[in-house]
């Protein structure tokens, strides 16, 4: 089995949902008292998401790559950034490390494909939305994304920074993105990505009418199949 190195802290309940998931799915795959061989280094997430609302994403990047570099030398022998949005600077940490980065757009990108889509809703972070790093990345695999409109950014926004991560799961902010997904639907997406990890304790495949594409479940996946060849 391979060592999985993951950064984290961003935010703490997404690297606790990834700790926890690889580990299952260890136990699934191999049985009896197998468990994930890790190596986990955690950021402090008001530290990221300040510099990230000023923009200073060199910053970002160093302290990143500072989290990678510890994974490496402690033995991983591949990354995951437990995070969508600060995947903006996830090419700065690919190039500062000597392990790969199993990237969560190209995961998702071919999970999309396998189920024979074209085009794809996103929903996430503001920042991840309104910024083109992620879909772009998504749609260099030839599908087209959707993102929400623009009016709808701040409550998307609201509902991970001030619920979610707080683990608040409400029925009336379900409601809301559902409703968003729909949209997207109606949009021309085929299927919507869950581009945010806390997304996944609001939304589950039974309350879309289309598919649903959770990016932690299918970046665990990956990297248990990688873990595990």
């Amino acid at each position: 089995m391979q060592t999985i190195g993951l950064v984290g802290g961003l935010s703490w309940e997404s690297s606790a949902v990834y700790y926890r998931d690889l580990n299952r799915g260890v136990e699934d795959r191999v049985g009896g008292l197998s468990s994930a061989q890790t190596v986990l280094a955690s950021v402090d997430f008001a530290r990221a998401n300040a510099l990230q609302e000023q923009e200073r994403w060199d910053e970002v990047a160093d302290l990143l790559v500072g989290a990678a570099r510890g994974v490496e030398a402690a033995g991983a022998d591949f990354l995951l950034l437990c995070t969508t949005t600060f995947h903006r600077v996830a090419d700065q940490v690919a190039e500062a490390v000597d392990i790969p980065l199993l990237h969560l757009a190209d995961v998702v990108a071919e999970a999309v494909k396998a189920q024979g889509l074209d085009s794809v809703g996103f929903l996430g972070t503001t920042f991840a939305m309104s910024r083109s790093f992620f879909t772009d990345r998504v749609a260099s695999h030839g599908l087209t994304v959707h993102v929400p409109d623009e009016r709808h950014h701040d409550t998307l926004n609201r509902i991970i920074y001030d619920e979610l991560v707080h683990e608040k799961v409400l029925d009336g902010s379900r409601r809301s993105v559902v409703g968003l997904i729909d949209e997207l639907w109606d949009a021309g997406a085929g299927g919507v990505i869950l581009g945010c990890t806390e997304l996944e304790l609001l939304v589950r495949q039974a309350d879309a009418d289309i598919p649903v594409f959770p990016c932690t479940t299918l970046h665990v996946a990956a990297a248990l199949d990688r873990a595990l060849a």
